[in-house]
Parts: C-alpha cells; sequence; structure tokens
C-alpha cells in the first residue's frame, strides 16, 4: 500500500513481475502500459469512461427513470459504469426530463449506512470541488441546470452535495467528453435511434451502454453497433457480474478483458505438452 509515485512506480518499473492489471486514469494507465513493455510485461488496464444510456421513442418511461436514475447516480456517480450521458430521443424528451425531475426531488442525501438514504458523500473534498466546477462550466457553455448541483450540509461530516441534471447539453461539451466521477448526468437531445448511436458513439472512450426499448430489431441493432465493451437492454449501464468478462473499447481499456474465464488466462501461463508413450 502506497502512493503511485513510489509504490506504483517500483512496480510497472519491475524486471520481476510477469502481469501486472491496473485501474485509473487514461493518462496514467499509458504510463503503464509504457514501463511494462519496456520489460515485456503483461498489462491490463481499465481506464476512463463517458458511457451514455440511450432513451428510444419507444421505451417504458418508468423502466426508463429509473435506469438512468441507477445508472447515473447509484455510488454518488463514482463509477466507471456510471450512466453521465443521457441520450433522449425528441419524441419523448420533455416527459423523460420531467419524470426525472421528479424522481430526483425523492431522493435523500446523506450518510450512505444510514436508513432511508439514497446517495452518499463525494469520496473527498478534491473530489466534491471537482464536480461542482463541472457544473458551473457546463452552465457557462449553454447547458441548462434543471435540478440539484448544490453542496448540501449534512447531519454528519462529508462531501455532499445534491444529484445534478443537466438539459440542453450537446455531446462536444465538455462535460459530455470528459470523465466526471460525480452524480451529474447531462441530457443529449437527438432526433431518432439512429441518430441516438451515432452520438453514443462518439467519443474517444467505449466501456459501457445502455438502451431503454421495446423494440427488440432497435435492440438488436444497438447491441451490434455500440462500440463498447458491454451493452445493457433495459437496465441501467452501471452493474457487472464477476462470471462473465468486463472491459471496454477505445480509450477506456487496453489488453486482456477482467473476469470471467478471461481473469483465468490473464493470471496464468498456457503451456503445451508433448509426450511419447
Amino acid at each position: 500500500m502506497g502512493p503511485g509515485s513510489s509504490v506504483g512506480d517500483a512496480l510497472i518499473s519491475s524486471p520481476d513481475i510477469h502481469a501486472l492489471s491496473f485501474t485509473g486514469s487514461l493518462e496514467v494507465g499509458r504510463r503503464v502500459a509504457a514501463a511494462t513493455a519496456a520489460n515485456l510485461v503483461k498489462c491490463q488496464l481499465e481506464m476512463g469512461s463517458k458511457n451514455a444510456l440511450i432513451i428510444a421513442d419507444d421505451a417504458d418511461m418508468e423502466l426508463a427513470v429509473e435506469a438512468a436514475f441507477n445508472g447515473a447516480y447509484s455510488g454518488t456517480g463514482q463509477k466507471c459504469t456510471a450512466s453521465s450521458r443521457l441520450i433522449v430521443t425528441e419524441a419523448v424528451h420533455d416527459e423523460f426530463v420531467e419524470k426525472l425531475t421528479q424522481r430526483l426531488a425523492e431522493v435523500r442525501v446523506g450518510h450512505a449506512l444510514e436508513d432511508g438514504v439514497h446517495m452518499g458523500p463525494a469520496v473527498d473534498a478534491k473530489q466534491l470541488e471537482s464536480n461542482l466546477g463541472w457544473v458551473q462550466r457546463a452552465q457557462e457553455e449553454g447547458a441548462r441546470l434543471v435540478f440539484g448541483g448544490e453542496r448540501l450540509e449534512g447531519a454528519t461530516d462529508g462531501y455532499f452535495m445534491s444529484p445534478a441534471l443537466l438539459v440542453d447539453t450537446t455531446n462536444d461539451m465538455a462535460i459530455n467528453r470528459e470523465e466526471i466521477f460525480g452524480p451529474i448526468a447531462c441530457v443529449i437531445k437527438v432526433r431518432d435511434a439512429e441518430d441516438a448511436i451515432d452520438v453514443l458513439n462518439d467519443t474517444h472512450f467505449g466501456l459501457t451502454a445502455g438502451i431503454i426499448t421495446n423494440s427488440l430489431k432497435l435492440a438488436s441493432s444497438f447491441k451490434a453497433r455500440a462500440e463498447t465493451g458491454c451493452v445493457m437492454v433495459n437496465l441501467p449501464t452501471a452493474g457487472t457480474d464477476y462470471h462473465v468478462p468486463f472491459g471496454g473499447r477505445k480509450s477506456s481499456s487496453f489488453g486482456p478483458r477482467e473476469q470471467g474465464r478471461y481473469a483465468r488466462e490473464f493470471y496464468t501461463v498456457v503451456k503445451t505438452c508433448y509426450i511419447k508413450a
């Protein structure tokens, strides 16, 4: 245990290890890949993300709201699988925003182990300051804050803020390009499902993606075309099972997948054996 500047650097530059698994930022992940390559050490990297949840014209609206709420705000948004981009078709945009806003009004923020609390604090003061800064920056770029985004004082010490929902955002805004790791979701209005998939893929990350739809044809098209390592249909993006592979595409992941049989392959070495009887 220790800081990356000492323990981390010692590990990634050591010729005495055979494999290294890292979870963290894209910037550090690139350093890990470069350092381990020098010693021909295999590495497994899980880095940033900018996950999206598509709400299609035919979506079950109650299901859409719950999937968006759980995906964007569970764990105070501090998950690499959090759906911080909510891509909503124009036909259902206003209804979705209204119902999600109503859902957020019911949220109780406080000590994470207290009964009745739905959302806990940010991990530390620096993260809270970053979250609030992103809300302010988004508004300066033209986004409209329809709920939350304010620091809260709780009954216990902690870095609390209300869940933030921003609308009138575009996919080229900084808040929709960079990973935030906070309880902030941005709604991006699109023309239709085709437009939604294009916007979904317009990112240098590719970890998880989801869609809410009753159309098997659309769901199948989405699963095939989403440039992500994990896809969810009528489910939140934030959630994984340990018996199946986990990982992303583009700048989200590098090397073998985590979990399932892929984990066994990463942490072992294949040996081919010949025997003459």
